[in-house]
């Protein structure tokens, strides 16, 4: 029997060892989509307990709690810190097979050294000494990115940001690239035209110019997205149900865009056209840039209306979509294609029954021009686990080509999730082990080794564009 969480955790044989410490262990960290507030970044924030750094704005957590019966006043309410980690203490031991139970002990192991099982019974003694290491400099923002060998953080950032926080850190220079990513969707969601509206008076503001029509509103985004590249971003990412490619003509949205402008109610199939026309703008811009754009698609979310109306969004009322992806991703991508002007895209899919369709459309739009030029993103949110991410690799390996993926991302808001990207490489290395094992590859260590390497760092630096 092995011990729980040792040096060969998910390693199930000398191959997957061999492969994970000599080959996959040391590589930096490129983790170019997440959502770390910049500002701590800047700031080089230091966290006053475990509390703060680990349980603030992890919804994950936050789900497994109240699926665990914990109140509210726990969770996200006013009790203490320290009786907020004593409930997600007392939370954890129900984890098992959970991918939290995993990502909980990896990180207590990889940031704090404690091999201990997360109890009540060990809840007070792990709490004080985090705490007490959390005040030492390298467990300050900056000496936590240093420490786990990250190179580039790509932050995720809505068109009317400042960058001020980016800047901030650029003109330091301590030594990681923090590089914004351009994140339109609420300059295309029509679905309140009250918000709408609000958002593009707020962009009135942050342009200087006056937005009264189609044209004056692109050029404003226009600028802002100009304004992003002169910021170092080199990436856009978009959190959609599904994408948006339904007909339209510039006409149509024209007068779409009026109707908005003057408070008027659009239908549903005005909204859609709006949605794939702005679409369409933004992956042009990307284009013309040689950016990497980014399609989060599936989640359903937002689906607890009385949760949402306490809390907001993004604090755990999200699930699995059952979206129609299929004709809608290949207009999409085809109608760019067709002029040629279809940048280099990663596609992230939510829904495990749809692994094989996202793993089998990037082959039709690979034009040669770049190696792995459309992406099947790794297992993201309900996939960004060990079930997850074997299906995600599998079906790429299957349909595609896996020595092509670049990579594994947090896609986390917290500074305590970089031993991801380490739970992925130990199933990566396992995943090709086990076909070496069995006799389905062959044995040469080296050339899998190499192939590791660029999944795990090599791919991205190259795609990304990151260090030119």
């Amino acid at each position: 029997m092995k011990n729980f969480l040792d040096d060969d955790f998910l390693l199930e044989s000398k191959t997957a060892q061999k492969l994970y410490h000599d080959y996959a262990k040391s590589m930096p960290i490129i983790d170019y989509h997440c959502h770390l507030p910049p500002d701590e970044i800047a700031e080089d924030k230091q966290f006053a307990n475990i509390t703060r750094i680990w349980l603030n704005g992890d919804h994950y957590k936050w789900r497994a709690m109240r699926a665990n019966g914990v109140n509210e006043d726990y969770i996200t309410g006013n009790k203490s810190d320290r009786e907020k980690f004593e409930k997600w203490a007392a939370t954890v031991p129900y984890t098992l097979r959970n991918p939290l139970y995993h990502w909980t002990h990896l990180e207590l192991q990889r940031y704090f050294g404690i091999k201990e099982i997360l109890s009540p019974s060990t809840a007070k003694n792990i709490y004080d000494e985090c705490a007490e290491k959390l005040q030492s400099p390298e467990f300050s923002v900056r000496g936590l990115l240093k420490r786990f060998k990250v190179e580039v953080v790509g932050t995720t950032d809505d068109p009317l940001d400042s960058l001020y926080y980016h800047q901030k850190i650029k003109q330091d220079n301590f030594g990681v690239k923090v590089l914004p990513s351009f994140r339109p969707d609420k300059a295309m969601n029509a679905d309140n035209i009250e918000v709408l509206n609000t958002y593009i008076d707020k962009l009135e503001e942050v342009s200087g110019t006056t937005i009264n029509d189609l044209h004056s509103y692109l050029k404003a985004l226009k600028d802002r997205h100009d304004y992003f590249a002169a910021n170092g971003s080199k990436l856009s990412d978009h959190g959609l149900d599904h994408i948006y490619a339904v007909d339209y003509t510039n006409g149509e949205i024209k007068t779409i865009f009026n109707k908005i402008r003057s408070n008027r109610a659009i239908s549903a199939d005005e909204n859609l056209k709006f949605k794939s026309a702005m679409l369409h703008q933004f992956a042009l811009w990307d284009h013309e840039k040689n950016w990497v754009q980014q399609y989060h698609l599936g989640a359903l979310r937002n689906n607890n209306t009385r949760g949402l109306a306490t809390l907001g969004p993004d604090t755990g009322w999200d699930s699995i979509g059952d979206f129609s992806h299929g004709k809608a991703l290949s207009r999409f991508l085809d109608r760019l294609d067709t002029d040629n002007k279809l940048a280099k895209t990663i596609i992230y899919n939510s829904n495990p029954v749809n692994n094989d369709l996202f793993a089998a459309m990037t082959g039709n739009f690979n034009d040669g021009s770049v190696a792995g030029k459309i992406q099947f993103g790794s297992g993201w949110w309900f996939m960004d686990q060990k079930g997850g991410m074997i299906d995600q690799l599998n079906s790429l390996s299957n349909i595609g080509l896996l020595s092509r993926l670049v990579g594994m991302l947090t896609d986390s808001r917290s500074f305590m999730s970089f031993p991801r990207h380490e739970y992925f490489r130990r199933i990566l290395c396992n995943l090709l082990a086990t076909d070496i094992e069995n006799g389905e590859l062959p044995n040469d260590i080296e050339w899998t080794g190499k192939i590791v390497q660029d999944i795990c760092y090599n791919n991205a630096r190259e795609y990304f564009g990151f260090y030119e």
